[in-house]
């Protein structure tokens, strides 16, 4: 049986703060060995404890901005005074491997890898509702109640943004929503757009049996 194209499949997720969508991804690194999360770039200094290459590929503030010169980069955002952005490098090389890369970014960079790689997938993660949301938000116990207010109309913003994705997860059970989100890329494998090579080919040997 002739195999499909094994080139892995470029996954955005995205969520709420408080959506469990870190703890989601956290799982499904664990339970499958075909994952491979998307190392980020930043100009901020290592915190302790952190590695280069396992926690962010550490920049100066030039090389940083170089690499966007160079459109090195597939996102990049600037946050409090530091860039963060996904390096294209890492992610061609892992997808070539046949390795199915998760970036679990926000709307705007999803957005901007889906200008770049308009066959990406994109999944956006949510709780069952805005109470639940709340309640998990403080539950951290670590945000005031400004904060957690702030997170609430965040979330209300992006929620206008939701309608951009392919498929929207609700995460109300940890284990069943790993099944799903594992089945949702899994199958993506299969769509045309990630088998344009297996096409062109099927259509050349077609031709030659005119």
């Amino acid at each position: 049986m002739r195999n499909l194209s094994e080139r892995g499949i470029l996954t955005v997720v995205s969520g709420f703060s408080g959506s469990g969508k870190g703890t989601l991804m956290r799982e499904l690194l664990k339970h499958y060995d075909c994952y491979v999360l998307s190392i980020s770039a930043t100009s901020r200094k290592p915190r302790p404890g952190e590695k280069e290459g396992e926690s962010y590929f550490f920049k100066t503030r030039e090389e940083f901005e170089e690499m966007i010169r160079k459109g090195e980069l597939l996102e990049h955002a600037e946050y409090v005074g530091n860039y963060y952005g996904t390096p294209k490098k890492f992610v061609d090389e892992k997808l070539a491997e046949g390795k199915d890369v998760i970036l679990e970014i926000e709307i705007d960079g999803a957005m901007q890898i889906r200008d770049k790689y308009p066959d990406a997938l994109l999944v956006f993660v949510t709780p069952p509702d805005a109470k639940e949301l709340r309640r998990r938000i403080e539950s951290r116990g670590t945000e005031d109640k400004e904060n957690i207010e702030k997170r609430m109309r965040r979330a209300e913003m992006e929620s206008y943004g939701m309608a951009g994705y392919d498929y929207i997860v609700v995460n109300d059970d940890l284990e069943e929503c790993t099944r799903l989100l594992h089945g949702i890329i899994q199958a993506s494998h299969y769509r045309p757009e990630h088998q344009r090579e297996f096409l062109d080919q099927i259509r050349k040997e077609l031709k030659q049996e005119d």
